[in-house]
């Protein structure tokens, strides 16, 4: 999607710190983090919203809920992390293209 800011991100139309990169799936740091570490997860292929997820994207979504404990540890999460998919407006997504927060370091993560 030609205005989605994270297919630009994707694309290196719009620059970001990369942690990780595949063939699927982009992760790159949050530029407001709300945590020591604070990565977003995004897939390739655009997909609005966790929402909108069918049965035609149960492997993307599976690959990248293995890849996150991976990335996580990575990054120095060793001792846990949190995930987060917001989803909708209500949910609080800011950025209609579906995303992993993955957030940690620095103790327990607050509520």
């Amino acid at each position: 999607m030609s205005d989605c800011i994270f297919c630009k991100i994707i694309d290196g139309d719009i620059p970001s710190t990369k942690v990780y990169e595949d063939d699927k799936i982009y992760v790159f740091k949050d530029i407001y983090p709300k945590a020591p570490v604070h990565l977003l997860m995004i897939p390739k292929r655009h997909i609005t919203s966790l929402a909108e997820v069918t049965a035609d994207d149960a492997d993307l979504m599976g690959y990248m809920l293995t890849k996150v404990p991976q990335i996580a540890l990575q990054v120095g999460c060793e001792k846990g992390f949190r995930t987060i998919i917001n989803t909708g407006a209500d949910g609080g997504q800011e950025v209609y293209h579906i995303h992993i927060h993955i957030l940690g370091g620095g103790g327990p993560l607050p509520f």
